[in-house]
């Protein structure tokens, strides 16, 4: 799943988040646009298309000392029953946080 970004520039770090009841109203600081965002909202995947989805546990992770890794988050993600069933699978089976795509480097 893609990080939030604005729809009109592609910002992703310059956006502010004001909570409104269930909802947050997000202004880009980068180009003014403002947009309503519903965090409880199930995204479409965004390879098929589908709204088959299942929300998983997706690990935030830092090098603390040396080349040991720690958790220091964790975040939900929602993945495809079709596009990401191999992942889902292994994901039922023990619970565990999933990895980040790319490990810290530094």
């Amino acid at each position: 799943m893609d990080e939030l970004q604005c729809p009109a520039c592609g910002e992703r770090d310059g956006l502010l988040g004001h909570r409104r009841g269930d909802l947050i109203d997000v202004t880009c600081e980068a180009c003014g646009q403002q947009w309503v965002r519903d965090p409880n909202a199930i995204p479409d995947c965004d390879r098929c298309g589908g709204a088959d989805m299942e929300g998983a546990v997706k690990a935030i992770v830092e090098k603390s000392r040396g080349s040991q890794l720690s958790i220091v988050a964790t975040q939900v993600v929602y993945l495809c029953r079709s596009c990401d069933e191999r992942v889902l699978a292994s994901y039922r089976v023990g619970r565990s946080p999933l990895m980040p795509d790319q490990l810290p480097t530094e």
